[in-house]
């Protein structure tokens, strides 16, 4: 028998803190915040699809979120290095 769907959370959600979790995690999760757009807006009302495109990789930066359950504090105050790459 497998491992209850908790545990499973449980154990992917340790994964991504240990992998996110240190000085270089928080780097990735820095450019991350930036190229998801996880604090704008991704509409673009010119063009439907640059919209869904937007969505689509803003959905994986929530995906990340709801595993290190940062508050909207916390990925606020992620810093990147080179902020105009």
């Amino acid at each position: 028998m497998g491992i209850s769907r908790n545990k499973q959370i449980a154990a992917r959600s340790t994964a991504y803190k240990a992998i996110f979790g240190g000085p270089h995690g928080q780097e990735v999760l820095a450019d991350l915040r930036r190229f998801c757009r996880a604090t704008l807006p991704t509409a673009d009302v010119n063009n439907v699809h640059t919209t869904f495109l937007l969505e689509g990789r803003r959905e994986v930066w929530l995906r990340i979120m709801s595993h290190l359950q940062l508050t909207d504090d916390d990925i606020y105050n992620l810093i990147e290095e080179t902020p105009n790459e």
